[in-house]
């Protein structure tokens, strides 16, 4: 274990990661969302192709035993990364970020439920009380008693923001299952590649042809999600997930500095509010997790003859 190292990967995978949502947010403007999902599945594919051949893993990332599992993966994911998208170009940065921290509360839900995991009253009380915080930071966008584009707009996006929440913790849910057969090559690489296939199904309807600097914005996108994408998986080799995982809220930090030092955006006081509620019960969710695995490894440690 090499906290250090794991911890290092972990905060700039982070900051890759909010620097692809601030470009989606600019190239909203210009480009349709399906052709910026076309590119960040596309050109996600390249930093994947080159790490896992320098290390020799080629075949590795293509080989699969789940065909099936990929694609459904990969499904929930594009669905996920539509919806994501989608929310970015209508609602302030800061906000999409706050609100996917309900995601780890959706994960426990849904293990529960499809993997037939225990969940007990804490964990329980943890989700329900992050929903809360979600409700919270919901309100100021779905308050439409005056009717304009913009309400519109900003009720849109932080509902696609919520979907794109579920969307990711039901793609956990299925990473968990594929981890079980699956090497974590072939899993970000399917993930790239379907993500690909479906932002490309939309071109004949939405493309829009773009100049050399969106190009190179498009493309860039891409290639900061599948480095993120990689970072993170490389950060949890080195460390356990219950120690790693806290800094998944150091995005929120990214998404502030970004968002007012690009667009100008102060999120409300409801937003900070609530996304600070989620925060918490996300937290303690991860406390939670690392006490009963604690428990769990003290119960099978061996004991030593007298």
């Amino acid at each position: 274990m090499n906290l250090f190292w794991a911890i290092g990967l972990k905060l700039i995978s982070t900051l890759l990661f909010a620097i692809m949502s601030a470009l989606v947010r600019l190239m909203g403007d210009v480009s349709p969302v399906g052709e910026i999902v076309f590119f960040r599945g596309l050109f996600g594919i390249l930093p994947v192709l080159v790490v896992y051949a320098w290390r020799g893993q080629i075949a590795a990332a293509v080989y699969t035993r789940a065909p099936f599992g990929q694609l459904l993966r990969g499904l929930i994911s594009t669905v996920g990364m539509f919806a994501n998208f989608g929310a970015l170009v209508r609602i302030p940065l800061a906000e999409v970020t706050a609100i996917s921290f309900a995601s780890p509360l959706m994960v426990v839900a849904l293990a529960a439920m499809i993997l037939k995991e225990k969940v007990r009253v804490y964990r329980w009380s943890a989700v329900a009380v992050g929903f809360v915080g979600v409700i919270v930071m919901l309100i100021p966008n779905l308050d439409v008693r005056q009717y304009t584009a913009a309400t519109a707009a900003a009720a849109t996006g932080a509902l696609l923001a919520l979907v794109s929440s579920f969307t990711n913790s039901a793609a956990v849910i299925q990473t968990r299952r594929l981890v079980k057969t699956e090497s974590t090559a072939s899993i970000v690489f399917y993930f790239s590649l379907v993500t690909a296939i479906g932002g490309a199904l939309t071109l004949p309807f939405v493309w829009c042809t773009p100049a050399w600097v969106d190009f190179i914005a498009l493309a860039s996108i891409g290639v900061l999600g599948g480095l993120s994408h990689i970072l993170l998986t490389e950060s949890y080799r080195h460390a356990s997930a219950s120690v790693i995982a806290p800094f998944d809220y150091t995005s929120m930090l990214w998404a502030l500095l970004l968002g007012y030092w690009i667009f100008g955006e102060v999120p409300t006081i409801l937003v900070l509010l609530g996304a600070g509620i989620v925060v918490i019960a996300g937290l303690f969710v991860i406390w939670r997790e690392r006490q009963l695995g604690l428990a769990r490894a003290r119960e099978v440690e061996p004991t030593t003859p007298a």
